[in-house]
């Protein structure tokens, strides 16, 4: 069942216009407008009117694989049939020897304090330091997550070349790499040889060959481009098989390096834009944003792109249009969720990443461009009535197999005064296995982990194990407009999700009304009945707000308003009008992974199954 045309905004319209449905695929819930109605009261005792979402692809169809010759789309077909790139140049010709073909600069940096932590013998990965001398290389080691893809995915060559000079980094990187090699004889088998693993692996050697390649070992530089030549022999036949989307996107960028950088590769590269193209195509949404809705994975997008587009630089080739464009697509989103302190918030699993790393990225993708307000795909909401950001989750979340870290945050928010986050989302469930231990991992993707509502003690969306998501919220309203107030303007938005409908028969609808100078945010939680007539009983309700790391709490007497004091000096109330608050223990996780004990502010009880309301105030007193 489709919305009606009419109540679609113009480019919403435009933009089913240039997606098709992909046959055979269910398409995922979106978020769609409620009826525009500017008479509408800033609090509405109506009950609102649930439309069905609107069902339609999320496939990006505005870029394309680089235009080819008849002679390319022969070779690049032969190449995918499985003959080797020397044979289809020179069937005659004894195959070139492993080299690198050129240097690669790339204008990403890594962290530098991780980078000193390995010259002086430790993997530092989220807070956790481990003694290279004591870790485990083979492929069936048990590592946790972030480990895991730090060892394997070689990402620790960026941090390391971001710490000192070469001459001083580079024993550092032949002995771990040598160790690495020793334990990996054999392709194919453990965690080395996730898709994944293996692409970001070969990429990051590409790319930081001058640090693996340029010591006095030539035994060393051999086997290492040995390795490379077999990972990428192994990427062909088996990119098709990774984990998910942006498993594959990094699979395909570490094929189309080798087949840059390497001998004998056009071929290779052919395939691998090709490939690269697809691969992005049905990883990202119309409007930029990946379909597992996670900031965490949105960098790791930019970054490999970042990656891949600096070896073409190298051989002196302009990547393509189509790279240059998802780059285009990808920044905007991932600001959506940038905080007035500059860095991002804490949405699917990500931790609450600096200011600092998000403005290296953003600098090194050479994308100059402002946040998206609006974004109907990726899903989140963005205020920003300077000093202020307020962060909405308005959307259903990712579909099972797109998700990572997936969490039940529907209608979570964060916010944000100046260099102050007041309310927040925990947060880091994407990065467990370093400070934050792996047993906490599902709670930190639990609704009660997020700043909304929860009803009965239930995730609004069924949480898994692997990071996936099962049924819950299938369907959001989102309306959003700028309303007159007596002193000013104000942002209304206004969502409602029907994630508790199937177990307890109501709809969780959401009103936040954000002041223009950010200095006053007024909240409605209503429990509105799904049916015409509301069920008998009462359900159990808890409406959670985590503070952030720096809030100094001062409950009142009275249980009904609570002071918030920021290190500023500044204060703020926060006060509801019909139960009464308690505090609770809670934590938070910063962009280093680090664990930070917080409180928070909950209004609980029991709510009528017909229906109830919940309002509640945040002002800045002075």
């Amino acid at each position: 069942m489709n919305v009606r045309p009419a109540e679609l905004s113009d480019s919403t319209r435009d933009r089913q216009a240039r997606n098709s449905e992909a046959p055979g695929d269910k398409a995922p819930a979106r978020a769609i407008p409620l009826r525009n109605n500017s008479s509408e009261a800033l609090v509405s005792s109506e009950k609102p009117v649930i439309e069905p979402a609107a069902q339609r692809s999320l496939v990006v169809t505005d870029i394309s694989a680089p235009a080819v010759t008849a002679g390319e789309r022969l070779m690049r077909m032969a190449y995918r049939l499985g003959m080797s790139g020397p044979t289809i140049l020179s069937p005659f010709r004894k195959p070139a020897k492993p080299r690198l073909l050129a240097t690669v600069e790339c204008p990403l940096d890594g962290d530098r304090v991780a980078g000193m932590a390995l010259r002086a013998g430790h993997f530092l990965v989220y807070g956790v330091k481990a003694p290279i001398a004591q870790i485990d290389f083979s492929p069936v080691a048990k590592l946790t997550p972030p480990f895991e893809r730090t060892v394997h995915g070689f990402s620790w060559l960026r941090d390391l070349e971001s710490c000192g000079a070469r001459a001083q980094c580079a024993p550092v990187a032949e002995r771990v790499l040598a160790a690495w090699l020793d334990a990996n004889g054999q392709s194919g088998k453990g965690a080395a040889w996730k898709v994944e693993n293996a692409g970001l692996r070969l990429l990051a050697w590409l790319v930081h060959a001058p640090l693996v390649m340029s010591g006095q070992d030539k035994a060393l530089r051999t086997r290492t481009l040995e390795a490379c030549e077999e990972t990428a022999r192994w990427l062909d036949r088996h990119v098709g098989r990774a984990d998910d989307r942006l498993g594959e996107v990094a699979g395909w960028c570490a094929i189309t390096a080798a087949g840059l950088l390497l001998p004998d590769g056009k071929p290779r590269r052919l395939f691998g834009e090709a490939g690269l193209v697809r691969a992005l195509g049905e990883m990202v949404g119309d409007d930029g944003g990946v379909l597992s809705r996670s900031p965490q994975a949105q960098m790791q997008a930019i970054a490999m792109l970042i990656d891949l587009r600096a070896c073409y630089r190298a051989t002196r080739r302009d990547p393509p249009s189509a790279i240059e464009a998802m780059l285009a697509m990808l920044v905007p989103p991932l600001l959506a969720l940038m905080h007035s302190d500059g860095g991002l918030g804490s949405w699917q699993g990500a931790p609450a990443v600096s200011a600092e790393r998000l403005a290296s990225l953003v600098a090194a993708s050479g994308v100059r461009t402002r946040p998206l307000r609006d974004v109907r795909g990726w899903g989140y909401q963005r205020v920003f009535a300077k000093p202020a950001t307020l962060q909405l989750d308005a959307s259903p979340p990712p579909l099972a197999k797109h998700a990572r870290s997936g969490c039940a945050s529907t209608l979570a928010f964060e916010f944000s005064y100046g260099a102050h986050r007041l309310i927040v989302n925990c947060g880091g469930a994407g990065i467990a296995g370093g400070q934050v231990p792996v047993r906490i991992e599902q709670g930190l993707r639990a609704t009660a982990a997020h700043s909304t509502m929860v009803l009965g003690d239930a995730n609004s969306t069924a949480v898994l194990i692997n990071g996936k998501l099962g049924g819950g919220v299938n369907e959001v309203e989102i309306d959003r407009r700028t309303i007159e107030l007596e002193y000013g303007t104000a942002t209304r938005l206004e969502a409602s999700h029907d994630g508790y409908v199937a177990r307890f028969g109501l709809v969780h609808r959401r009103i936040l009304t954000l002041r223009e100078d950010g200095s006053e945010l007024r909240g409605e939680d209503l429990l509105v009945p799904a049916g015409r007539r509301g069920k008998r009983g009462k359900v159990p309700f808890a409406i959670r707000f985590h503070l952030g790391p720096q809030v100094e709490l001062r409950p009142s007497s009275n249980n009904r308003s609570a002071g918030l004091v920021l290190p500023d000096g500044s204060y703020w109330q926060f006060v509801s009008a019909d139960a009464e608050i308690e505090v609770d223990e809670s934590l938070w996780v910063d962009g280093m992974g680090h664990l930070h004990p917080v409180q928070q502010l909950v209004i609980q009880g029991l709510a009528s199954r017909g229906g109830g309301h919940f309002a509640w105030l945040l002002k800045k007193m002075g």
